[in-house]
């Protein structure tokens, strides 16, 4: 069972990727994909790491090269954030002809091996405003891998003011 939940900035998303993990004691990683870049980026790891204290998470930080992963099968996956991987891979030194088809092979392994699988995304790109070439191209190949995760999903979900939308499927609390 595969989840995507999206929305935009401090809307709930992490809480509830969380929460759809709760029922499971065990063999449950959380994949953190923020490499540590300024004062705002250690903050928000710091608060991230406080609020799944004791939730049984076993933390994996891999900020690029999702594929290289090897996880057993039938595990319970939370993977944060999918924005932050992009930019990883877009941004990180090592070249990538297509960041997304790099991000999607990951993903599809982590679909077919995990029992559960909640992916959480950032929604950017509806703001109007115009950005540079590199911004631009940034905000279109995670615009591309977000369709790509949710048509492979079986739950959609959009956090908007911290009550989740159901997109597609439903919900398991």
């Amino acid at each position: 069972m595969t989840t995507l939940i999206t929305g935009g900035a401090k809307c709930g998303k992490s809480r509830l990727a969380e929460r759809l993990l709760d029922r499971f004691t065990e063999n449950k990683f959380y994949i953190a994909t923020m490499q540590p870049y300024g004062e705002e980026a250690f903050a928000a790891i710091e608060r991230h790491r406080k609020i799944r204290a004791g939730k049984g998470f076993e933390t994996i930080e891999k900020y690029t090269g999702l594929h290289e992963l090897s996880l057993p099968d039938n595990c319970n996956i939370l993977l944060e954030c999918i924005a932050n991987l992009c930019a990883n891979e877009m941004f990180g030194g090592e070249e990538v002809s297509d960041p997304a088809e790099r991000i999607m092979q990951g993903i599809k392994q982590l679909h077919e091996r995990a029992g559960t699988l909640v992916i959480v995304t950032n929604n950017v790109g509806s703001d109007g405003i115009f950005y540079s070439p590199e911004t631009n191209r940034y905000i279109e190949i995670l615009g591309r891998l977000n369709s790509m995760i949710a048509g492979i999903s079986d739950n959609v979900t959009e956090c908007v003011y911290g009550i989740p939308v159901i997109l597609k499927g439903g919900l398991l609390l």
